[in-house]
């Protein structure tokens, strides 16, 4: 058993490090450009702020492809969000920080200026690292401006008391984790009380961590270990307990409890070449369950989640709702097209059909779009925008249908369009 814990020793540092030629620019905002400059301009966007260690980075070992991007459970948050309107995520996930390390980086965040690397938390394995401290201005922009901020830490701060679990008597492991739990809830309050300088109003999730040894690799030491996390569990929720207001709620999210006694499928403690704390798609899939749920209440997922391989048009989910429309979309070079009808009921727009110019005139608010049959520009506004592959006329039965340029339409006509590679869907919000 002490074998098996040393190579989890030996295999946390080089893992991480691989993790920076895979993760890419820390921060970094998807769906939109930066959130504060968005503020005010357009339709209202949710945004989601994630703080934390490599957890809140979606980490997994072995990740080494420069073109592969996380698919954690804040990309999995982000993906709920675009169910119900339109969402942005800003993932400040930094390797290998412990609650400390985001007390000193929150702090930054408070006062909203440049830091270093040490100031936040000495000898960090994240490689970003300079970036994240060089980032800070626009971090602390991105913070003030979030409705949702979520929080994973804790992990580091017990890893080294776990791994020595089975030297330790039980006199001493006590000991050091009373000492253990009692910082991490001084680092806690310090934490939460920097946020909400920033951002005084905004709902903050913050998870509970798991523990990621199996039984069979621990043995007695198991039911010592659970204890510990659920000794955590209760320092959060007290810690939390204290800052949660009617209108701006700090939330323990027990992530906890979902990894008890599926530490196998859940993590890569033994289904890795080397050991590894760090969650498995299916983990990551149960922290994003945990959160979605305190924040919209479900988890959800496409009827049919289709594959890559398919040929088949992907699911499109338009104002939350995922579409079924009385025509079939076709998948064309890539692309989904719908019946115009079907579009004009989905998107809640309205339009006429010219059959002398083979032509669609599309309204929605103060938008109008054209989309001529075999034309690869539609217009906008009265203006020229290139389109892939263009409208055209579809049998079915024995009429001709209008078939249009679903993403190409509604972005023109003012929604926000994201797709969501995994999932296979795309997400339509005015």
């Amino acid at each position: 058993m002490l074998k098996f814990w040393k190579k989890i020793t030996a295999a946390s540092m080089s893992s991480l490090l691989l993790l920076s030629l895979w993760i890419g620019v820390p921060g970094s905002v998807q769906a939109a450009g930066e959130a504060a400059a968005a503020q005010g301009k357009g339709p209202e966007t949710f945004r989601i702020v994630a703080l934390g260690d490599s957890i809140t980075a979606g980490y997994e070992p072995g990740m080494t492809d420069l073109n592969a991007k996380p698919y954690g459970f804040a990309e999995r948050l982000l993906e709920q969000g675009w169910y119900h309107g339109r969402s942005e995520l800003a993932n400040y996930g930094i390797l290998g920080l412990t609650t400390s390390g985001l007390s000193h980086y929150t702090e930054a965040l408070k006062a909203g200026t440049v830091t270093t690397p040490d100031a936040i938390q000495q000898g960090l394995p994240d490689p970003r690292i300079a970036t994240f401290a060089a980032g800070i201005p626009q971090a602390a922009k991105e913070l003030a401006a979030a409705n949702l901020i979520t929080i994973t830490i804790g992990g580091n701060d017990l890893s080294s008391l776990f791994l020595k679990v089975k030297e330790l008597t039980d006199a001493d492991f006590e000991t050091q984790l009373n000492q253990k739990l009692a910082d991490y809830s001084a680092n806690l309050k310090v934490i939460l009380e920097n946020i909400r300088v920033v951002n005084p109003g905004a709902k903050i999730l913050l998870a509970d961590q798991y523990q990621p040894a199996p039984k069979i690799a621990v043995g007695q030491s198991y039911t010592k270990l659970m204890n510990a996390a659920d000794r955590l569990t209760s320092a959060a929720e007290a810690v939390a307990g204290t800052f949660s207001q009617g209108g701006a709620p700090v939330l323990v999210a027990h992530v906890a409890e979902q990894f008890a006694g599926a530490e196998f499928s859940l993590t890569y403690i033994i289904s890795g070449k080397t050991p590894d704390f760090h969650p498995t798609q299916l983990g990551y899939e149960k922290i994003a369950t945990v959160f979605a749920e305190l924040q919209w209440g479900a988890y959800r997922t496409p009827t049919a989640v289709a594959t890559a391989a398919t040929v088949a048009p992907m699911n499109i989910v338009v104002k939350g709702v995922e579409l079924n429309t009385p025509n079939k979309p076709i998948l064309k070079n890539g692309q989904n097209f719908l019946a115009l009808k079907d579009i004009l009921n989905a998107v809640g727009a309205s339009g006429k059909w010219d059959n002398k110019t083979s032509s669609a005139t599309i309204q929605y608010g103060d938008r109008t779009v054209v989309v001529t049959i075999g034309s690869k520009t539609i217009k906008v506004n009265g203006q020229d925008v290139a389109i892939d592959t263009p409208a055209f006329l579809q049998k079915v039965g024995k009429e001709d249908k209008t078939y249009l340029p679903l993403g190409a339409l509604a972005t023109g006509l003012g929604f926000d369009v994201n797709y969501s590679s995994k999932l296979r869907t795309a997400f339509i919000n005015p």
